[in-house]
Parts: C-alpha cells; structure tokens; sequence
C-alpha cells in the first residue's frame, strides 16, 4: 500500500543532467552541484565539560553515560549542538553497517575523533540528513586511509553534493519525512509482532516441558526453585547423572586450514545458529585432521551439546549449541562438551535448557560482572526434568511442529521488513537525487 501510494504522488523531471558523482548518477538540470566544503564547514573544537556526553548511533546523536566517562576524557570532548552535523570518521573498515553521520537533535559533547559540520550557506537541514545519508551508505564508507582506514574533512570536502532550490529541499525533506516516518511505523508493528510470536513460543516450549502434553496430569512437587510443579512420574536430576562432560580443544591459527573438520567455537555457540546448528546450513571454521589424531575425546556426535564457558549475554539461549547434524565435528576453545546418557531424548533436552526455568538457573549460578563464567562443577550442579523416553519424544516433535509454524511466521514477517527498508532506501535515494519528482 504504501508503494502505491508513492507512485500516486510522483513524477519525473523534464531534464536531467550527469552529476559526476556515481551515487548520485543524473540529477534535475536546474539543480546545483556544489563540493561539501561550499556548503559546510569543520567546526572548530570547543570544550563545553557542562553539556552531557553524547555519541552518534545509527546516524542518530544519543546520550552517552556520563557516569563511564572519566573526567580527564570528558574535559577533552568537543562541543555539538543542536543543528550541526556529526560524523564518526573512524574506523571505517572495522563497521560497514552503522549510519556514521547524523543531524544533532540535542546539545553534547562528544570524542574530539568525531567530525562536526556547520553550514556556511542556508539550507534545509532535514534535506541535507536525508542527502548526507544517502552519501554515508554509498560513498564515504569506501574513504579513509591507514590500518585503521580513518577518514578526515580533507577526504571529503570536494566531495560533490545535489543543491535543490531552497523551496524543493524543504518539500523534498517533508514528503520524506511523512514516507519514512509510515514505514517506520510498519516496521515497528513488524518488529512487536516478531517479539510475540518469540515470546509465544517459548511460552509454548516453557508449557510442554513443565507440565507435559496433558492438561489433567497430576502434578507434584518438583522440589526445583523454578518449575515447583512437575507431571507425577518425571523425574528431576542433576545434569552430573544426565550428562558425561569434557572440555573442548585449544585452538591456533596454525590449527585452522581451510579444508579439514568443522569445529564449533565460543563464537559459533553466541551467535545466529540459537540453540541448534547444522554445519551443513552455516560453514563452521575447519581445524587439521593431523592435530585432531591426538584429540579425539573431542569428537561430536549427533545430539551433543557444547556449552559456552563464558557469556556477556544471560537473556540469549542459554549458553549452550545443540548439535542436530549426522557427522565429524569437533568442539573448540572456551567450551565443555557434554554427552546425554542413556534413556534421554536430546531434542527434548535441548527445548528444557532452552526453557526459561532451566535458564533462570544459569543466571544464579554464573558469576561475573561484565563477562558471565560457567564451569563443569556448575553445570554438573544445574537440575532438569524429564517424562519416560516415549513421553519425551512426543513433546520433542510437538515442539518441532509449533515451533516450525512460529519460526515461519518470523521468517515471513522478517522478509516484510526487510521489502520496507529497501523501499525507504530506495525512497530517499530517489527523492534526494531528483529521480522522482515530489509533488
């Protein structure tokens, strides 16, 4: 609907002319081309330590916490006030994704690294936003010079930049602002619909493995601080009678080739795979088969499940990978591995430590302040709770089932969002360059 609505709203120009600039391409012919250093200027640095910190975010200027900013450091930042553009110049290979240049809503200080931009020409600063955008993702990104590829005003101050009349960039700013600020909206309604359907199951998974598939089941005392009641004939255990542990390998570049057996690392365990990967559907990194001659007690299987032994995160999945491959796999550094024993279903232990009550247990008993540690001894002490085999199959595949219909509405409604934020990029590249004519 809303791309509807945007074509019913604009045209083409008449005449177009070549800008010189690749991420521009043509612009209208009565537009103006001036370089960067025409329209703005490095604002010189002024300390201001009575101002709040601040920093630029998504190429939005926040607030930083004061309290982690040490006085010495503070006294050195410059000022930004609310009008001028900010730019973060550093290190521009080490993240292409985040916005680098921002419009200042508010009054800070900031890292004397960063650039400020003042204009020296009137114009409408939400047009320049929008253009300054567009400028960031497609060129400046590829700037910078040093290991550290840092940029500085002399980079870009010839720069080329479209200079609509006064009274087009403030049309232009304001149908852009109407257009993004729906699409935000949509994306928004998205992103809570995402959040339900998360929360949705792991209600469904919390339910199924605290109280069965049985609504008239007896319930009994778990003796479990976070299940209390369990279905009568489960059993509560410790993980030391559940699982058998050892440690992961020690791994070294001169380990690692680019052919030789998958290994999973602390990384791959805190990263996109959840609490289940598959080496076949995410490339893990590959450790020498000649080191690993010695290491075998390393070896994976089908149904093992490699904990992290460190985590700056307690709200993820629960520290742990469940390994749901047929295959050779080894487990790497900062992990303990540990095997199910006898008359356990893995899939459905893999839904109880993904289950909230199992993770309120790892959150207080891991220790740590910034990083969160978890060793064998602890883990050994954690409980779980488990039906005979049989019932623990049946609950393992109803929870594949709901969680497939959950995961599909997620992937659905991902694929939604993305089509809005590539409308909005292709919205403001065209309206800030004159491709459509706002009306």
């Amino acid at each position: 609907m809303e791309a509807t609505a945007t074509k019913a709203t604009v045209q083409k120009y008449p005449d177009y002319q070549d800008s010189g600039e690749y991420w521009m391409g043509v612009i209208p012919k009565h537009w103006e081309l001036k370089k960067l250093k025409h329209v703005f200027q490095e604002k010189k640095k002024v300390t201001n330590p009575e101002l709040p910190c601040g920093s630029i975010s998504y190429g939005k200027v926040v607030y930083k916490d004061d309290e982690k900013i040490p006085e010495s450091t503070k006294a050195s930042y410059q000022e930004v006030l609310a009008g001028e553009f900010l730019i973060n110049p550093l290190n521009l290979n080490y993240d292409l994704v985040s916005l680098r240049i921002g419009l200042s809503q508010i009054n800070v200080v900031v890292s004397s690294g960063y650039i400020v931009l003042k204009n020296v020409i009137e114009l409408d600063k939400s047009y320049f936003y929008y253009l300054l955008h567009r400028y960031d993702v497609a060129y400046m990104k590829l700037l910078g010079s040093g290991v550290r590829q840092t940029i500085s005003f002399n980079h870009i101050s010839n720069s080329l930049l479209a200079f609509p009349p006064l009274p087009e960039q403030t049309t232009i700013a304001a149908f852009l602002d109407d257009k993004t600020a729906k699409i935000d909206r949509a994306i928004a309604q998205k992103e809570k619909m995402i959040a339900l359907l998360k929360e949705r199951k792991q209600i469904i998974i919390q339910n199924a493995v605290t109280k069965g598939l049985d609504p008239n089941a007896k319930m009994k005392d778990s003796g479990v601080e976070w299940i209390r009641e369990i279905p009568e004939g489960w059993e509560v255990k410790r993980l030391r009678n559940v699982f058998s542990f050892s440690k992961g390998l020690t791994i070294t570049k001169e380990n690692l080739q680019d052919e030789g057996i998958p290994c999973i690392n602390y990384g791959e365990i805190h990263s996109k795979y959840g609490f289940e990967v598959n080496p076949e559907v995410h490339p893990l990194k590959c450790v020498n088969e000649e080191y690993l001659k010695d290491n075998s007690n390393s070896l994976l299987k089908k149904g093992d499940f490699i904990f992290g032994d460190t985590s700056e995160d307690l709200e993820g999945s629960g520290n742990f990978t469940y390994l749901n491959f047929e295959g050779t796999v080894f487990a790497g550094y900062h992990t303990i591995i540990a095997r199910p024993k006898s008359s356990i279903n893995s899939r459905f232990l893999a839904y109880t430590l993904h289950s909230l009550p199992f993770r309120n247990q790892v959150r207080t008993r891991m220790k740590g302040v910034k990083v969160f540690s978890i060793t064998q001894s602890i883990l050994k002490d954690l409980s779980c709770w488990y039906p005979n085999e049989k019932e623990q199959k049946t609950i393992a595949e109803y929870l594949d089932t709901e969680s497939a219909k959950i995961d599909k509405a997620v992937k659905m409604q991902d694929k939604q969002i993305e089509k809005l934020k590539e409308l909005k990029s292709t919205l403001i590249d065209s309206a800030v360059t004159g491709k459509i004519k706002v009306c």
